[in-house]
């Protein structure tokens, strides 16, 4: 079934394509009738390549702007849903406990589960405010010494507790010869955001069983890379950069109906980038899983 936004998308393309070729047609046409107009024919072959570049980028400006618009309403149509669940299924428990008497066990459950809810709604809320911070400052504001060692183990057994997972399931190694090669100059909590949506990320996309492997390995003398592999659904080689957007989710995703709003990477870029390194995916392909490496400068000596 296609949708309004695709349905638009694909007019516009449509349409430029169609005026690309009637002013092609057109001004060949021209040409070979006026051959003879030496000025005018000069005049016409410095206008076509303008007259066809600008139909050509303001079709490609209307089909990015129709697929922002698409990327932004199933943004808001996936926030709006992770927001509900949590505050209906809180409100379920509320209204059970109050109007019934239950055993004590049973309550232990029920608080378990609205404790659950309740961090799944202040993860959602706290990743959408960390979106609009990464985007709104260009550079770190506090910089400290960072050894990364200590973050990265913080942030799996977070996610341990966060997934109730069992200790197996997130591996870790330090490949690291120098362990001055761990220490970072950076926001102790954009990193440590950064490290989480990673891993998150990897442990929502295992379809067959959460096995995470992170490493923390050197890339050179000034360069240390955290690399993140699951082995989950896989990326296809054309949707390797493109994770990396703001709202965008890869089509197996949308069509498996994993949960999610397309701003965990975006904000990993974003970190990365106010930080001085770069984050990057690889992936053998659909169903192969997939690894993300944060690579990220080395801090000086103290």
């Amino acid at each position: 079934m296609i949708t309004a936004p695709k349905r638009k998308s694909i007019v516009f393309a449509t349409l430029g394509i169609c005026l690309v070729a009637v002013a092609v047609a057109l001004n060949v046409s021209w040409i070979v009738i006026n051959w003879r107009e030496g000025l005018l024919l000069a005049l016409g072959l410095i206008l076509f390549p303008l007259v066809i570049a600008g139909l050509v980028l303001n079709t490609i400006f209307l089909v990015r702007e129709v697929r922002r618009t698409e990327q932004h309403d199933a943004f808001i149509n996936a926030v709006t849903h992770e927001l509900k669940t949590p505050v209906a299924s809180i409100r379920l428990y509320l209204e059970t406990l109050e109007r019934r008497e239950l055993p004590q066990e049973k309550r232990r459950e029920f608080y378990r589960v609205m404790i659950d809810d309740s961090d799944r709604l202040l993860q959602l809320i706290e990743q959408v405010l960390q979106a609009g911070r990464t985007s709104a400052r260009a550079v770190v504001l506090h910089q400290v010494r960072v050894d990364l060692r200590d973050t990265v183990r913080e942030c799996l057994d977070l996610a341990r507790m966060r997934h109730h997972l069992e200790p197996d399931a997130l591996a870790y190694s330090d490949r690291l010869g120098n362990p001055q090669q761990a220490t970072v100059l950076g926001d102790p909590d954009e990193l440590k955001a950064a490290l989480s949506n990673l891993v998150d990320n990897a442990i929502k996309y295992s379809n067959n069983g959460v096995r995470v492997e992170v490493e923390l390995a050197p890339v050179d003398e000034r360069r240390v890379a955290i690399r993140v592999t699951d082995q989950g659904i896989g990326i296809s080689p054309g949707e390797l950069k493109r994770v990396f957007r703001r709202f965008y989710r890869i089509p197996e995703a949308v069509a498996m109906r994993i949960k999610g709003t397309g701003l965990g990477l975006f904000i990993v870029s974003s970190i990365a980038r106010k930080h001085g390194g770069k984050v990057f995916a690889e992936s053998p392909g659909p169903g192969r899983g997939s690894t993300f490496t944060l690579q990220l400068p080395v801090a000086p000596p103290a």
